[in-house]
């Protein structure tokens, strides 16, 4: 008995009800007649040769999260397939022609696209309100792949200053190579983002919340000013997720992940995520992900696309916790400053809560004393670990001068909120009294 795999592929018009955009493998016995396109478009071969999909129906978020984008062997597995290859066959010449001319729907080549990957793009899409979504190996792939497909030498990009250090590299020292400028700007600061628009301007680029100093941006507001200069707007949603905040749902044009943290939400695989409308993936972003291969593996996209499941469950209660850690450390002497999105004295509260369903699972404090006291705290946390990842199960605790926001100037990390004394602590999924309990205990050291 020999068996093969044929994966069929469409895109899919935002205005018609959602259905995954790869459909079935099928099982093929020996002997039997296949359908020598690879497409199986008759319905009698479909109904021998595949096995039978639930329909997509009107589904609230939740439901999209455990089942958006799911498709099924022939064996009926319940787990999502993770599916390693690196080519595809084809039954003839002529259906290898028709693919790449992209006449024929189906995978040519796992740079490209896997199935595996598919259905987290899908599942993604689905869940932030997306047309259409491409994953890439980390959330910096991500940014930058939008970055690079979307400018050419002479074009602006503005950008709020409240960024990851990452990304201020990216604006500030990649794409000059390309003879592209940026403009910073603050954040909240509707008129500074207006008068910083030029004719050149293709791009605007935001972190809501921002890392470290969680700076809230309007997004709407933003996006008007993008629309009327014939821009887009770019909005890093990973501090959010898709959970708690979906731009596109306010104007964005592009969203963009590292789904490295709260997607993943355990800390084990790297990835990332650019959502957007389907004349930017058609006419930038499709060309340029093809041929510079900024791919993720179906192993994390699979894990990814299972962390989806639980990511409004686990971020409710990331939410909740985080908010627990924020008021406690505003009660404690040595803390100088807390910055929670939902706590009243943030000061884009009112805006977080009118674009945000919670205010995610970061707390960032500053204590007296600067670096010395902050490394001292860090050293004496007996449960909390020092890291620089976030997003995990686990509570991590970071100092961003010395770590994502080193490499950047002093004026850079000023302009970013940055100080000597600013902690961020990504908060976990732990007991928060035994988090309080800790940070007690190191605060009395520092």
């Amino acid at each position: 008995m020999v068996f093969g795999m044929v994966a069929l592929a469409w895109p899919l018009k935002p205005t018609q009800p959602r259905e995954s955009r790869i459909k079935l493998m099928c099982l093929t016995l020996k002997g039997q007649p296949r359908d020598k396109t690879g497409l199986l478009g008759d319905a009698p071969a479909r109904n021998r040769f595949m096995a039978t999909n639930k329909k997509p129906g009107k589904w609230r978020k939740r439901t999209i999260a455990v089942r958006g984008g799911q498709v099924r062997s022939a064996f009926q597995e319940t787990c999502e397939p993770l599916i390693f290859t690196a080519g595809y066959a084809y039954e003839a010449a002529e259906e290898a022609e028709a693919r790449f001319k992209g006449e024929s729907p189906g995978f040519q080549y796992s740079r490209i696209s896997s199935p595996t990957v598919a259905m987290f793009e899908e599942r993604m899409a689905q869940l932030e309100g997306a047309p259409v979504a491409r994953a890439t190996a980390t959330g910096m792939a991500a940014v930058t792949a939008v970055f690079l497909a979307g400018l050419k030498t002479g074009d602006h990009v503005v950008s709020a200053s409240a960024l990851f250090g990452s990304c201020r590299y990216v604006l500030e020292n990649v794409l000059p190579r390309f003879g592209i400028t940026t403009t910073f700007v603050e954040g909240s600061d509707l008129d500074a983002w207006q008068a910083a628009m030029r004719p050149q301007t293709k791009l605007l680029f935001v972190e809501t919340p921002s890392n470290p100093t969680l700076a809230i941006v309007d997004i709407a507001a933003v996006a008007k000013i993008a629309e009327k200069s014939g821009a887009r707007l770019i909005v890093d949603n990973a501090f959010a997720s898709p959970a708690l905040q979906r731009p596109m749902e306010f104007g964005a044009h592009i969203v963009v992940h590292s789904s490295t943290k709260f997607i993943d939400g355990q800390g084990r695989a790297l990835g990332g995520v650019i959502l957007c409308q389907q004349d930017f993936l058609d006419e930038n972003l499709n060309l340029f992900l093809r041929n510079t291969g900024p791919t993720i593996s179906p192993f994390n996209a699979w894990l990814h696309l299972k962390s989806l499941e639980t990511l409004e469950l686990r971020m409710k209660q990331h939410c909740e916790n985080a908010l627990a850690i924020a008021d406690f450390l505003g009660q404690q002497k040595k803390v100088t400053r807390v910055l929670y999105p939902f706590r009243p004295d943030h000061p884009q509260h009112n805006l977080a809560r009118a674009q945000m369903d919670g205010g995610g699972g970061v707390v960032t404090f500053e204590v007296e004393g600067g670096k010395k006291a902050a490394f001292k705290l860090a050293n004496a946390l007996q449960l909390i670990d020092i890291s620089n990842n976030l997003g995990d199960a686990k509570s991590l605790l970071t100092h961003p001068e010395t770590t994502t926001h080193q490499k950047l100037t002093p004026e850079a990390r000023a302009a970013a909120g940055v100080t000597s004394g600013l902690l961020r602590l990504s908060v976990g999924l732990e007991d928060t009294g035994d988090l309080c309990e800790d940070l007690e205990q190191a605060l009395k050291v520092a």
